[in-house]
């Protein structure tokens, strides 16, 4: 499952109808934890299912109590396609929001840092919706533009032009947080110059397409309406 997990998620239905989901939790590029479903079965079981799976078991000549497997298998918690694929739709926007969480702390300012890369980072997140040059941060932070680079690269573990990619994608995310924000509007305040360059950028950073990202958050535009509030498994 978590091979075949990609970006958005992977379910699977073993022998005997039991279904369950992985979500993948990323950063940046990278795939760091999974949320997982419980199993449950998407039809109501039956007796016809049940011998069934009591079937396979024995061709794998496994040892069970077949009294506690019926049991079992019967009160296995039965959850329509529908409901299921509405708690996928949530699953999936706890993963966004936790990934979010997770590239906020790569750049959130740290205690050690030096005064210099404290500035530079205020200095960008108060314009990042502008223009943003080295020369022009590097004066902020009262630095030559060469010996800048090498202090901001040691405080964030990042180039100044990844660090500035990546904290107006994070932007972009928290802008598309809200439904009714068009993509194309989140892209220009969170300081992007043309809709190119930010689908690369948000692919390079995200792992996925913008269009991709806001899907997983928000599911389908039906479900955005206050009139078709969405279900979820409780």
């Amino acid at each position: 499952m978590e091979r075949d997990a990609g970006v958005a998620g992977k379910t699977v239905q073993c022998f005997s109808g039991l279904s369950e989901s992985v979500v993948p939790v990323r950063v940046g590029e990278k795939v760091v934890a999974y949320l997982q479903t419980g199993q449950v079965m998407m039809r109501p079981p039956t007796e016809k299912g049940y011998r069934a799976a009591l079937a396979q078991l024995e061709k794998w000549k496994a040892t069970v109590d077949v009294s506690l497997l019926r049991a079992a298998y019967f009160e296995t918690r039965v959850l329509p396609k529908t409901r299921y694929d509405a708690a996928l739709r949530l699953l999936a926007s706890f993963a966004q929001h936790l990934s979010l969480l997770s590239n906020e702390l790569m750049i959130k300012t740290a205690t050690a840092e030096p005064p210099a890369a404290v500035k530079a980072r205020a200095y960008i997140a108060e314009h990042l919706g502008e223009l943003l040059t080295l020369e022009q941060v590097a004066r902020a932070a009262n630095m030559s533009a060469f010996y800048f680079c090498k202090v901001f690269k040691a405080a964030t573990g990042l180039t100044f032009t990844n660090y500035v990619a990546r904290a107006r994608i994070e932007k972009t995310k928290q802008l598309l947080l809200n439904p009714h924000v068009r993509i194309s509007e989140a892209a220009y305040e969170a300081g992007f110059q043309s809709l190119s360059q930010f689908n690369r950028v948000f692919r390079r950073v995200a792992g996925e397409s913008p269009s991709t990202y806001r899907e997983h958050l928000h599911g389908s535009t039906a479900s955005l309406r206050p009139s078709h509030p969405m279900a979820f498994a409780a």
